[in-house]
């Protein structure tokens, strides 16, 4: 009843392509836009998830430096906005992150869809890629923390947002090379309940990734306090 008045006084729009939804809407994407995010198919690379072409397991960048995450997988695409694979996500990703519109979160977890594209009986507990706590006043929220309470609740596994912090705030990743971006997350998390994770099998869930660099860091600090296994789930992923 309440959810009807809201959307009596304030008409309902999709939050990718603005169209009007109905008034007993309980989404916020509508079914086209969803139908237009494509996923990720097979063949990928088994370790960091990035499409390849048929034939070989790992990719190049994996064969050559294994990364500390066992596996990672992504949704689909991180677009550019428009209409291309992956627009309507990357769209809301970025207004949600940078228009600080925290609304945008049931959004998202429309997006993910209904089926993960990693088998959730292997892993004890979900943890989100951590804010620098400046970043993380400025925002308001950590969007990686909101996306992996959905995650954690769809897979019935607990959600740990404390045992790994971001101490040290890293500069922009943006103009920086896959190299530069590694030696950029150096020292940037730190573990400090190791107890909590010893032992476990970890789900370590961010919005996107690009090169790898922050999950794989942030993979090396919680297998270096205990953790037995660590897998990766993003959102999207920049190829």
């Amino acid at each position: 009843m309440l959810r009807y008045l809201v959307n009596f006084i304030f008409p309902p729009r999709c939050a990718g392509c603005a169209i009007r939804l109905p008034i007993d809407a309980a989404n916020r994407v509508c079914a086209r836009c969803i139908a237009e995010i494509e996923r990720l198919k097979e063949p990928l690379c088994e370790v960091c998830g990035i499409p390849m072409v048929a034939g070989g397991a790992w990719c190049e960048r994996c064969a050559a430096a294994p990364p500390h995450f066992s596996r990672a997988r992504a949704i689909t695409i991180y677009g550019d906005g428009g209409d291309d694979a992956g627009g309507v996500v990357g769209s809301i990703i970025r207004r949600h992150k940078y228009g600080l519109d925290q609304s945008l979160s049931r959004a998202l977890a429309e997006c993910l869809g209904a089926r993960l594209p990693l088998d959730d009986r292997d892993y004890d507990v979900v943890i989100p890629v951590p804010l620098h706590r400046g970043r993380l006043r400025w925002r308001g929220f950590n969007q990686a923390a909101m996306l992996g309470a959905v995650v954690a609740r769809r897979i019935a596994r607990p959600l740990d947002a404390a045992t790994l912090t971001r101490v040290r705030a890293t500069p922009p990743q943006t103009a920086r090379n896959r190299r530069e971006r590694r030696e950029n997350m150096r020292g940037a998390f730190t573990v400090r309940r190791p107890a909590r994770i010893a032992n476990h099998s970890v789900l370590l869930v961010d919005d996107v990734m690009t090169t790898g660099a922050t999950a794989d860091e942030c993979a090396r600090m919680l297998i270096r306090a205990g953790a037995r296994r660590v897998d990766v789930l993003t959102l999207a992923r920049v190829l």
